[in-house]
């Protein structure tokens, strides 16, 4: 005989992948038959119709079943949520608003990091995409706002390939590697670009904190466009306790022009956790380390700014291959020299928490 009080604890105690709650608590279990023959009839209610992870729900949901004594076939079954029932479980699952979060709500565990550079072609996304993965590999949850929003790279060099999913008027990211991601990646075409005037883009990113469903994560990482305009201060003014990294390469150029994304970071208050130098070096097939772009200027920056040094990532071609493909070197070679460089990286953000400061005034409710 099948228990079936322990069957459907265990079934209700899977997680929808996408909200990260239990069908119970979700009111997503909504009928469990068990047969003569102990087989399992499961019927699951959807949030909207076409869910992507229907085949991981049907998995879990069959996996979870099998581990009560005595079940024999699993056959799970779906019917989708009316409007009213969509709209209570968005009601339910939004908890701290996301204005909140970003700007230190007392309810708010998140940290919010800005990650900044003061020209483009220096790998800041990159950082931003690893230390996110390195992150979630020391179990934390995170999610990453890519609002390079001319440049957007984030999902593709992560490997996402579906949409958010839209529930009444909630986004929900998609996630990888226990990281979520918004962009605008999702919304244009391979052939268009993004033409819009500063207006625009400050309302596109203002949805993305105000409209997205994050569940407050650990940390939020925001990979923000090189330099200093119209897009930068917007974000400055929706992260006013927000502590920013800039990403610097090695050479004297570079690490002058990052000088300035850290000035601005400081004349709107945001506190400049340290500087991280991407491409340091080449190690060759001798062992040797090679400085392609010169060496100095991370320690350089750091030691002007009076902010430590968090990192030195090298220049590892398999890393650059990775986010072409899609891929996390993280996961696909964490032994490798770049992989542990990031971990590293992680480890000294975990540690360098925020300043204690007071803004009572800047809380949005």
């Amino acid at each position: 005989m099948v228990d079936v009080a322990a069957l459907r604890a265990a079934i209700g105690a899977v997680k929808d992948p996408e909200l990260h709650r239990s069908l119970e608590e979700l009111g997503m279990l909504r009928e469990l038959e068990v047969a003569d023959d102990d087989s399992v009839r499961v019927l699951v209610a959807l949030t909207v119709p076409g869910c992507p992870l229907k085949d991981k729900l049907t998995s879990d949901v069959t996996d979870a079943a099998h581990t009560i004594s005595g079940v024999g076939s699993v056959a799970v079954e779906f019917t989708v949520m009316t409007d009213s029932e969509r709209s209570g479980l968005v009601e339910q699952v939004r908890g701290t608003p996301t204005r909140e979060i970003l700007v230190g709500g007392s309810t708010s565990r998140t940290r919010v990091i800005a990650i900044s550079s003061g020209k483009g072609g220096v790998g800041k996304s990159s950082v931003t995409a690893n230390l996110g993965v390195a992150l979630a590999l020391r179990g934390h949850s995170v999610g990453i706002i890519d609002a390079d929003v001319w440049g957007f790279s984030i999902p593709k060099m992560l490997g996402i390939e579906r949409q958010p999913i839209v529930i009444d008027d909630m986004l929900v990211p998609p996630e990888v590697h226990g990281v979520r991601v918004m962009s605008m990646d999702y919304f244009v075409r391979p052939d268009q670009a993004v033409i819009w005037r500063g207006p625009m883009l400050h309302k596109a990113l203002e949805q993305f904190l105000a409209d997205v469903y994050w569940d407050d994560p650990d940390f939020m990482l925001i990979d923000m466009p090189p330099g200093t305009g119209d897009i930068a201060i917007s974000m400055s003014q929706f992260l006013p306790r927000a502590q920013a990294i800039v990403v610097t390469t090695p050479q004297l150029t570079a690490q002058r022009v990052a000088q300035r994304a850290a000035v601005m970071a400081r004349k709107v208050n945001q506190e400049v956790m340290g500087v991280v130098e991407n491409m340091s070096w080449f190690t060759g097939d001798d062992a040797k380390r090679y400085p392609i772009f010169g060496d100095g200027g991370g320690a350089r920056l750091a030691e002007d700014l009076e902010v430590p040094l968090l990192g030195q990532v090298p220049l590892v071609p398999a890393l650059r291959q990775a986010a072409d493909e899609g891929r996390s070197l993280l996961v696909t070679d964490p032994d490798s020299e770049a992989a542990a460089a990031f971990m590293e990286l992680a480890e000294q953000v975990e540690q360098r928490k925020p300043r204690v400061r007071t803004h009572p005034e800047l809380v949005i409710r």
